[in-house]
């Protein structure tokens, strides 16, 4: 692919691969591989996922190529990776929230509760698992671990390599922004 007029040369590599030419869409492959796996490896910091991101990445491309509207080939497909990447780590973060949440029902519900107080408490747990799904990330991690793995701030600032005391500081801010998300959520 030629660098000079390279606005105009990936429009023509686009307009054919949307045409069916799969050797101008394997171009535009190879010229971007390294781009979708790096995009997709920040993000979810899992080296085999982000090939499989990747792999993704390149599938919705091919099928949304249509769609294209010519813009700026390269934000284009970043945004795309970006995407799936989010919304791939915001689905497993989900299923650890959810599986989490599960257990610590089956823990609390014996027989001093009423099935109503069980069905609240289910309620509550979703509702505080939207909010760590919806809360800043940085946020959501240092809580999940301290409250839901049990982990002292130390530990967790060895994990995530931060001081302590920034450790400390997002539990606290963690939790106000937690706090005002369940409200604003459990407002009727």
């Amino acid at each position: 692919m030629r660098k000079e007029g390279n606005k105009i040369d990936h429009d023509i590599i686009v307009q054919r691969a949307v045409n069916g030419d799969q050797e101008a869409f394997r171009s535009l492959v190879e010229e971007y591989k390294n781009l979708v796996y790096v995009i997709c490896l920040n993000v979810v910091n899992d080296h085999y996922e982000a090939e499989n991101l990747s792999q993704e990445t390149f599938l919705q491309v091919y099928k949304s190529l249509p769609k294209y509207e010519y813009r700026g080939f390269k934000t284009w497909l970043s945004r795309i990776a970006m995407n799936k990447a989010l919304d791939f780590k915001r689905a497993r973060n989900r299923v650890v929230v959810e599986s989490v949440d599960f257990t610590e029902i089956e823990n609390v519900a014996d027989d001093r509760l009423s099935v109503s107080d069980i069905i609240i408490q289910e309620e509550e747990n979703a509702l505080l698992g939207e909010c760590l799904y919806k809360i800043p990330e940085h946020y959501g991690t240092v809580l999940r671990k301290s409250y839901q793995e049990n982990k002292s701030c130390k530990q967790i600032a060895e994990e995530e390599n931060l001081s302590i005391r920034t450790v400390e500081t997002r539990l606290y801010r963690g939790k106000k922004v937690l706090r005002e998300c369940f409200e604003e959520l459990s407002k009727p």
